[in-house]
């Protein structure tokens, strides 16, 4: 039987299959606010998208960037 091919160059590690993702505790480190802070936007809609996997809340990287790129305001506009 043949071996898949793999993506990964000879001799690299393959990518860890959650490293685009982050857990509520990094993420709430990252943008300093409290996990607290972070529940409340998901309860009121206004958070980052998650993906739930059992008890674990994870965000991917990406489209945190995407939410905060999409929250942004110019000059002289008010919160």
């Amino acid at each position: 039987m043949r071996e898949a091919a793999s993506h990964t160059a000879p001799g690299a590690q393959p990518e860890p299959l959650l490293s685009e993702w982050m857990g509520r505790s990094e993420l709430a480190g990252v943008l300093e606010v409290s996990e607290e802070t972070l529940r409340r936007w998901q309860a009121q809609g206004i958070g980052p998208p998650l993906a739930k996997l059992g008890r674990r809340v994870l965000y991917r990287r990406e489209a945190v960037r995407q939410w905060m790129v999409r929250r942004e305001m110019g000059q002289g506009e008010s919160p």
